[in-house]
Parts: C-alpha cells; sequence; structure tokens
C-alpha cells in the first residue's frame, strides 16, 4: 500500500486552516455652522474667509472655511467658496465628505455636495496629505443666485459639513461564542419560596400559613424591614398574625416579593377585577412600589363603563395617579359618559367623592375644547352632581353642579 504523503493530511485537516477579514468603515460625524450678517462679510475680498469652531470626529480636528468672495479671483469669479480643512497635525487622513447648503424656506431644497454617494466608478475617498489639506468646492453657489435664494434668510446662511473618517481593522475568528442565557432567578427563588427550604418565618391567616424567609421579604418591602429589622423589632420572631387580607391575594404578594412578576395576572382577572385591586391594596399597604404600578396597569387595560367609576374611586384612595388619569379620560369620553352615569360605582362617588367628581368636570371640559373635526356629541347630556361633602377643604352646605354637554 502506497504511503500517505504528510504534507496533503496536513492542507486536508480543518484543525490548520484559519481565517480573517479586513473591514474598512467610517467614523462619521456633523457639525452645523451658522453665518449672521452674511452681507456684512461680502467685499472682504478673495481669499478671505469665515471659519467655524473647530470640531472633532474620527480622531481629529475639522473646520468649515467660508469664502464670501470666493478663494481666489481666477478661479472663482461671482461665487461663493467652502472648504473643510484638516486642523490636526496629522498626515494622511483618508475620509469621505459632504458639504450641506441648508434651505431655510421650510421645504426640504438643501443643496448637497457629497462625497458618500458616489460609486464605485468615481473616485476613492479624499487624501488630506497634512495638517491644513482642504477638501471643498471653489464655485460652491453663485453670488447672485445665492442671494436671492431661499438658503439666505434674515441675512442669515446655515450649513452643515459631515465627515466620514475612514478607518480599517483586521478581525480574526473568535475562539469560543457563549451563548448567554437568559436570568432565571426569578424562577429559582419562586421555588425558594415554595419549597420553604431555610424559610424563618411564619405569616398565618386564619388556617392558611405561608413559610418565607425574612431577609427575602425585607429586602423587598420597607414595611417588613422595618417590623423584622427596626429599632423597635422582636429579632426572634418566627410567627405573624396577618388581618385584613385574603390568603390567595397575600400568597400572590409573595410570588412577586420572590420572583419580581406579576403572578397569576390570567388567573386574578378571570376571578374578577376585585382580585387584582385587593392586589393593589395589599401592594401599597407593603410598600411595593413595583407591583402597585403593575396592578395600575393591567386595571387600566381592563376599566369598562360598568367598573370605572369604582376602579377611579380605588385609585384615588391609593394615590394611584396614572390610573386616576386613565379613569378620569375614559369617564369623560363622549361615548362613555352616559353610561357611567348610571353606574352604581357613580353613583357611590357621588356620595362619597365630591373631589372627584370636580376633576371629573374638569376633565369633562378639556374634552369638550379638543378639535371636534373628527367627533361630535350625539347627544345632550345634563349633568346633575350632588357634592355633598367638601371641596377642597371647604365645608358647607350641600352644592349642585350642573354642565350640559
Amino acid at each position: 500500500m502506497a504511503a500517505t504523503d504528510p504534507r496533503k493530511s496536513l492542507l486536508s485537516d480543518p484543525r490548520h486552516e484559519s481565517s480573517s477579514k479586513a473591514i474598512n468603515e467610517t467614523v462619521n460625524g456633523s457639525h452645523q455652522f451658522l453665518i449672521k450678517g452674511y452681507s456684512l462679510a461680502k467685499g472682504m475680498g478673495p481669499g478671505k474667509y469665515l471659519t467655524s469652531e473647530t470640531f472633532s470626529v474620527g480622531g481629529y480636528d475639522w473646520a468649515i472655511y467660508f469664502y464670501p468672495d470666493g478663494k481666489n479671483p481666477e478661479e472663482s469669479p461671482g461665487y461663493v467658496s467652502v472648504f473643510v480643512a484638516l486642523v490636526s497635525d496629522a498626515a494622511d487622513v483618508r475620509a469621505l465628505f459632504e458639504l450641506t447648503l441648508l434651505d431655510q424656506s421650510g421645504k426640504g431644497n438643501d443643496k448637497v455636495h457629497s462625497h458618500f454617494d458616489r460609486g464605485l466608478e468615481s473616485s476613492s475617498p479624499y487624501t488630506l496629505k497634512h495638517k491644513g489639506s482642504m477638501w471643498g468646492y471653489k464655485r460652491f453657489f453663485k453670488k447672485p443666485n445665492l442671494e436671492i435664494s431661499d438658503f439666505l434668510k434674515d441675512d442669515c446662511l446655515s450649513m452643515r459639513c459631515t465627515v466620514g473618517v475612514v478607518r480599517t481593522r483586521t478581525e480574526g475568528p473568535k475562539p469560543y461564542v457563549n451563548t448567554i442565557l437568559p436570568s432565571n432567578m426569578g424562577i429559582d427563588l419562586k421555588e425558594l419560596l415554595n419549597s420553604g427550604i431555610g424559610s424563618d418565618i411564619m405569616f398565618k391567616i386564619g388556617e392558611h400559613c405561608f413559610k418565607a424567609h425574612k431577609l427575602v421579604v425585607a429586602a423587598r418591602s420597607s414595611v417588613f424591614e422595618a417590623q423584622f429589622y427596626g429599632t423597635a423589632a422582636d429579632r426572634d420572631m418566627d410567627e405573624i398574625e396577618m388581618e385584613d387580607v385574603e390568603p390567595s391575594i397575600f400568597m400572590a404578594m409573595l410570588k412577586f416579593i420572590y420572583s419580581d412578576e406579576l403572578p397569576d395576572v390570567h388567573e386574578i382577572v378571570g376571578l374578577g377585577l376585585d382580585r387584582l385591586e385587593q392586589l393593589l391594596v395589599a401592594a401599597d399597604r407593603f410598600g411595593l412600589d413595583r407591583l402597585k404600578i403593575l396592578c395600575e396597569a393591567k386595571l387600566g387595560e381592563e376599566i369598562t363603563t360598568d367598573t370605572v367609576a369604582t376602579t377611579l374611586a380605588l385609585a384615588e384612595q391609593h394615590n394611584c395617579t396614572q390610573l386616576k388619569n386613565v379613569c378620569l379620560k375614559f369617564a369623560a369620553a363622549p361615548g362613555n359618559l352616559a353610561v357611567v352615569m348610571q353606574s352604581e360605582g357613580f353613583r357611590c362617588l357621588e356620595e362619597g367623592h365630591a373631589s372627584l367628581l370636580s376633576e371629573l368636570l374638569e376633565m369633562i371640559a378639556e374634552v369638550d375644547e379638543e378639535p371636534t373635526l373628527s367627533r361630535k356629541r350625539s347627544t345632550s347630556i345634563n349633568i346633575d352632581l350632588n357634592l355633598n361633602h367638601s371641596i377642597d377643604g371647604q365645608n358647607g352646605d350641600s352644592r349642585r353642579l350642573q354642565r350640559r354637554l
């Protein structure tokens, strides 16, 4: 049998193959240059210029040069000239350029001289050999045409210069690629809650008992932190009787504490919005601001003409500003108001939330003032609100506010 040539074996072995790539790209940046008092710059003479502040792109400093009477009398008579210059003390800097004279009429008809849009058949990026090298146009714009154009407004010109410095880098193969898995901390902590391993506190609600971990609960709730580790706390406490909260709501709250997620949203909503409202109340009671906001958002998605008044009262009671605004806007909408006023929750507002009714009237007024090109109130609704409670801290006889919409 013929011997195998070791050189051929080496060539076919993928372990001895390698690759790399050279990447050419530009680092881009722009500078806007405003020339005020253009008429005063006229007549300064060919070769005389106005210059912008220095700006940096791609690690180099640049400046814009504007020649009101042209760069030189032989090549640019009757024209303004515009150039961008390399200010840094550097050599052989390759770059692309774009000079834009901005249309100040708002029509967007800018005059653009661009180096970026040139195809393969055009020249390569421009090379600035040394400090002071320039790129631009000696005949950028005819002066008579410029002075009657939309580019000149209130004796001001505005232009933008974009510089793209060419950079080349080489990339080799990456030795390995790590797949980063999503965080499972919430899952792990929820398993810790469910297992009860290492628990050191028992919450009791009637016959229901919930094991938890003081450090975890205290880290998430300022109320529990004060109860477990405050100056008057009983450090040996291992059992707490909870009142005024249902077991299912408290368990949902514990799941949030451990997982940072709104628990069993569909299940809670499926049992009725009152369960979600109870969870919001618990979140407010125990200082769980994120849970409170999550409940606000979900309640805001679920409001109807039947529930909005009740939800509005809840938002007011627990200082839920975002939910309150959503409810007011929903109730004040032309298609909703008449139905909302017939609901049981609205009657409760009339009896105990006079200030909310005043805010509702203000919201209705705002809706009335909105443009009505695309909508009209199809009916005239008479609001007769009985405000039996004090408004803005003033006690007095019962008042009635009427408004015709």
